[in-house]
């Protein structure tokens, strides 16, 4: 065992400060976020005259929260700084401990408990007393044992770095092998032999057909607006073959209105029940439900803000990697209400929506709406409504967008559990570097 006095000597040189002398200051964050530079002010801005000087290299705690884990090993670029009477410094004893080895002790629970335990004072102004800081007892291993030790540390960074950058290339794997599929599904290559035994199915250009009758009814009962036609599909614009029996849409064509965008609404005097969704609540692609919000809002029974069941999602503003994500609602009605920076829309046919969101999750979809965002210096991008509905859709006939979704949703399944060997892979490397820490501070 070792006195914390034994390993650390207070440094104290004091400075009287001067007017015309830039100073520079520091500040230290509470859990373990170390030492760094508060700022520099020019001595006739510090009201407080005297203060100290510390030393780059030198060991420094905060009286008042080194409980809260606010210490660490001041840095190169804050030679010379100044601290208030509210810090102390102290020069490491490197005949008692190794160097390295104290900036991992430092990590280590027993010396956040010295901390704690050296606080005293009322809960709200609680102190580190030097005195009984520096006669606190740790339990250190021998100089030579520290050296071991923090051999074993270094390899097992070093392992689990090299864990990080394998399991890091994994990652990047998996997502191109996702993008693979679903550019696959599109395309029509993961149905090749479905089309094969399933020869006499209803032509997507039928289907796009029923969809316009499905829609020329809605509008004629008063549910949707009249649209005006989109443009036609040149052959430029086609960015890959399609299998015979499919058909080169534009979403506006396959949905039941044009996508609308979510407002933000002004507070009023009481709670309703809605629940507001974060922009993150579908930057994955898929819908989370947690990453929402309650706001004081009256929002209508019949309002079209409220989404059902089926409804898809995406973003129209966020940055250029994520502007355009989409996810599909599943959930209850008069559930979630949706914010200003998505759109929403609806496929004419339910049973497409599946098919639908993985065109929009696709490397081409994803690609035409970056191309298309917009936004002046300083703003994030944003896609509008017209590029929205202008997308190009590869529309297979429906039996065959049930097929697609069947085999895609088999081969993520496969994905996700790869993606759990590789956190497993993390978590694995993690556990042997705190094995490792553990040996070195257990009693």
């Amino acid at each position: 065992m070792k006195r914390i006095g034994d390993i650390l000597t207070r440094y104290k040189v004091a400075e009287t400060v001067k007017d015309d002398v830039t100073y520079k200051q520091v500040t230290i964050g509470t859990n373990y976020k170390g030492v760094r530079l508060r700022g520099t002010k020019l001595g006739i801005e510090i009201g407080t005259k005297n203060q100290w000087l510390v030393k780059a290299g030198q060991f420094i705690l905060s009286r008042i929260d080194a409980r809260n884990s606010a210490f660490g090993i001041i840095p190169d670029d804050l030679e010379g700084a100044l601290v208030t009477n509210d810090f102390m410094a102290y020069e490491v004893n490197e005949d008692e401990v190794n160097r390295d080895f104290f900036n991992v002790f430092l990590q280590s629970p027993q010396f956040l408990e010295a901390c704690i335990k050296a606080s005293r004072g009322n809960t709200n102004r609680k102190r580190v007393q030097e005195e009984f800081f520096l006669n606190y007892e740790v339990n250190l291993p021998d100089i030579e044992h520290q050296r071991l030790l923090i051999q074993k540390i270094e390899r097992a960074k070093a392992a689990m770095a090299t864990a990080e950058s394998e399991i890091a290339h994994q990652q990047s794997l998996l997502g191109k092998l996702k993008q693979a599929i679903l550019q696959e599904a599109i395309q029509g290559k993961l149905t090749e032999d479905w089309r094969k035994t399933t020869p006499d199915v209803e032509p997507a250009s039928d289907l796009l057909q029923r969809i316009q009758a499905e829609k020329a009814s809605l509008i004629a009962v008063k549910k949707i607006c009249k649209e005006k036609p989109l443009p036609e599909i040149t052959p430029e614009e086609i960015p890959f073959e399609i299998p015979e029996g499919w058909k080169w849409c534009r979403l506006g064509q396959i949905i039941e209105e044009k996508p609308r965008n979510g407002i933000s609404l002004k507070p009023v005097d009481y709670v309703t029940d809605a629940k507001t969704l974060k922009l993150s609540a579908t930057s994955s692609g898929t819908f989370n439900g947690t990453e929402c919000k309650y706001l004081d809002l009256e929002v209508e029974e019949d309002s079209y803000l409220w989404l059902r069941d089926g409804d898809i999602l995406i973003q129209r503003a966020n940055s250029l990697e994520l502007v355009g994500t989409a996810a599909v609602y599943r959930g209850n009605e008069h559930e979630f209400i949706y914010p200003d920076l998505m759109m929403k829309c609806r496929a004419v046919f339910a049973v497409g929506t599946d098919y639908l969101h993985h065109v929009l999750t696709s490397r081409t979809t994803r690609d035409y709406f970056t191309r298309k965002a917009t936004g002046s210096a300083g703003n994030m991008p944003k896609i509008n409504q017209g590029t929205v509905i202008q997308t190009l859709i590869p529309l297979p006939p429906l039996a065959e967008q049930v097929a697609i979704v069947e085999r895609v949703e088999a081969l993520m399944t496969t994905c996700q559990a790869l993606e759990a060997e590789i956190e497993h892979s993390r978590t694995h490397a993690a556990d042997l570097l705190q094995a490792v820490l553990k040996e070195a501070f257990s009693n």
